[in-house]
């Protein structure tokens, strides 16, 4: 559980400083393109004595690796699109409750941690408040939009093409996260190899994400900024041993997504809202609370016989 819970909190780090760069005028595209070499040598740093980086494109988990860094990226722009197309609830619900896609894929494709067989009803009952607690405790509702014009193209954007925005946000994340767990099944036998597979990884998103900003500043679109690489080093370390983390949870559990992604988004978003209540004041909805609810139910649910095996 202690790498499950690093994770969360590292992630939960990850969202304050998003949090945290407008109020401190930081470019969030610049920071999180730099945040990726930050990322790299965070993961040079963590090491274990004696190895050193090297990339070997002859293997297969190498282009894998490279591929999801890449897609790391693409995810986020895609995000951003469907932001700002189809509104921040949309979105947000559409991140959250992909994890159905590697969980499914875990009990069902993978069969890890037992396989179906190693889920009881506790388990599955768990797994169903899981999504509902997600779907709950992450809705927002839009702000009102006060410009007549604004509210009509508003209104227009969200039809056509443009309602598969969300769709995609949620096909990329769970995808992203089922391939993770694959990754972590096939070719990452040891936890000395974990670090190598990550910083891969952070390469194939390093080019991406310094490839497209190259495009954008030629364009005359991005003026770089002192402050966005002052915010990629808060980002880009806990980004690093948020992601590291989760691999390392995924080895202890046998690679069993259907237990490690569940507890994983719930318990951010519970951390994430208690954080926000008690330095932004932030006001929880009535639906926000009954999915807070369900989601330390849930939790439970899912992971009582871990809880049995520490005598909790």
């Amino acid at each position: 559980m202690l790498f499950l819970s690093l994770s969360i909190l590292f992630s939960v780090l990850l969202l304050l400083n998003f949090r945290l760069f407008p109020r401190y005028e930081v470019n969030t595209f610049q920071a999180i393109v730099f945040n990726y070499p930050v990322c790299f040598v965070t993961g040079l740093l963590l090491l274990p004595a004696g190895q050193s980086f090297s990339i070997d494109f002859s293997q297969t988990w190498t282009w894998l690796a490279f591929g999801l860094g890449v897609g790391f990226i693409l995810t986020f722009l895609l995000s951003g699109a469907s932001t700002q197309r189809m509104g921040i609830t949309a979105t947000s619900l559409a991140n959250n409750l992909s994890l159905v896609i590697p969980v499914c894929f875990s009990l069902f494709v993978f069969r890890t941690g037992g396989g179906v067989s190693g889920f009881d009803t506790f388990n599955y009952l768990g797994l169903v408040l899981a999504v509902v607690a997600v779907g709950l405790s992450t809705y927002k509702k839009e702000p009102p939009v006060q410009n007549q014009d604004d509210a009509i193209a508003q209104k227009q954007s969200r039809f056509g093409l443009n309602v598969l925005l969300p769709v995609g946000v949620f096909l990329f994340y769970g995808a992203t996260n089922t391939m993770i767990n694959y990754m972590n099944l096939h070719y990452i036998p040891s936890s000395d190899k974990t670090v190598q597979v990550t910083l891969t990884m952070v390469l194939g998103a390093v080019v991406a994400g310094l490839l497209m900003l190259s495009i954008r500043a030629f364009q005359g679109k991005e003026q770089l900024q002192a402050k966005s690489l002052i915010g990629a080093v808060t980002l880009g370390v806990p980004n690093f041993l948020s992601f590291y983390m989760l691999l390392l949870a995924l080895s202890a559990f046998s690679s069993n997504g259907a237990f490690v992604y569940p507890l994983y988004n719930i318990g951010v978003i519970l951390l994430a809202a208690l954080l926000a209540a008690v330095f932004f004041r932030e006001q929880l909805s009535t639906a926000n609370k009954i999915g807070l609810a369900l989601a330390v139910l849930a939790i439970g649910l899912l992971s009582w016989q871990e809880l049995a095996k520490v005598g909790v």
